[in-house]
């Protein structure tokens, strides 16, 4: 199984796979670059119901460049697990990111489920509305006008016509 390196945290290179369509990344090179043990986590996510039934085994390509087994995580669970790691025990260069990251996830987390994310896409869905009307009134509005200064063209010739005094042969 190929590997790719994706990124690199705290010069700890951390890899990711492809398989069946689906990114992994292991645990372990996680854990070392954010400074916490990796069997606590291994465990924790074990008895997670929803990251337990996703761990995977994989072989892969290791920094030693031999193959070995890893437990990785699908890339779209391991943001969720990432959030669940205490910040008091990772190490204190990496302490400040991980608060960081923790305090993202809660806005994120909020601002999707409190729905002010839905609102304004849903506002910006009837702002776009509402302009594209007003659009389209406005080409209606200068047709209208078109036509009315041409019946008011019409009107002031028929006017016009019916006060002229001078009979017409034709």
């Amino acid at each position: 199984m190929e590997s790719k390196t994706i990124t690199r945290i705290n010069g700890v290179e951390i890899p990711a796979v492809v398989e069946n369509g689906e990114t992994y990344l292991p645990i372990k090179q996680i854990c070392q670059a954010i400074g916490i043990a990796f069997e606590p986590q291994y465990s924790k996510i074990r008895e997670h119901f929803i990251f337990g039934a996703t761990i995977t085994i994989i072989v892969m390509v290791a920094g030693d460049e031999k193959e070995r087994e890893m437990a990785c995580l699908p890339l779209k669970y391991v943001y969720g697990w990432l959030a669940t790691i205490n910040p008091g025990k990772v190490a204190m260069e990496a302490r400040e990111n991980v608060e960081k990251y923790c305090l993202e996830c809660y806005e994120v987390l909020y601002d999707h489920f409190a729905g002010l994310g839905r609102k304004a896409q849903e506002e910006n869905q009837a702002e776009i509305k509402l302009l594209e009307e007003i659009a389209n009134l406005s080409d209606q509005s200068s047709q209208i006008k078109s036509e009315i200064k041409e019946k008011k063209e019409v009107l002031s010739k028929l006017r016009a016509s019916r006060l002229d005094p001078q009979p017409t042969l034709f």
